[in-house]
C-alpha cells in the first residue's frame, strides 16, 4: 500500500486533527450557505486558512446538508512545483491527511489512465500542497 502524506500540515495548517477541526469550524459556521440547490462541483481556495478560511468556509459550507449524500470526490488541483502538461495522477492508494486518510479509488484511475492528457506521475505530488 502506498501512502501520499501531506505536504503542508504543520505549516500553513495545523497537523494536529483536534486543533484544525477547531480552528476550521468557525469558517463553515459563519458562512450563509445557499441551499436551493445540491451542488454539483466545488471550487475552494488552498491557501493557509489564514488567508482564504473565510472564503473555503462559505464553499464548504455548501456541502453540510448534503455531505453523507456524497460518494466520490474527484479533486483537481493546480500544480505549484512540477511543470507538465495534461493532468496528473499518482500511485498512491491513500492519500493522509491530519483529518483522516482518503482512499484513492483505483478502479476509477484504470478507467482515465488511457485518455489523451492523463499522466501517472509521482513526482508532482509529494511537495504539492494545493490538493490539501
Amino acid at each position: 500500500m502506498k501512502i501520499q502524506g501531506p505536504a503542508v500540515a504543520g505549516h500553513f495548517y495545523p497537523a494536529d486533527p483536534d486543533v484544525l477541526r477547531r480552528d476550521g469550524r468557525p469558517f463553515v459556521s459563519a458562512a450563509d450557505p445557499d441551499l436551493t440547490r445540491q451542488p454539483k462541483a466545488l471550487i475552494a481556495p488552498h491557501a493557509g486558512y489564514v488567508y482564504s478560511g473565510p472564503t473555503a468556509g462559505v464553499a464548504y459550507a455548501q456541502l453540510a446538508q448534503v455531505a453523507d449524500q456524497i460518494s466520490r470526490v474527484v479533486l483537481l488541483a493546480p500544480s505549484h512545483r512540477v511543470g507538465f502538461q495534461g493532468i496528473a495522477y499518482s500511485s498512491a492508494d491513500i492519500f493522509r491527511t491530519p483529518l483522516g486518510d482518503v482512499e484513492v479509488d483505483q478502479n476509477a484511475l484504470a478507467q482515465i489512465e488511457d485518455m489523451a492528457e492523463t499522466h501517472l506521475l509521482d513526482r508532482a505530488f509529494p511537495n504539492e500542497h494545493s490538493r490539501e
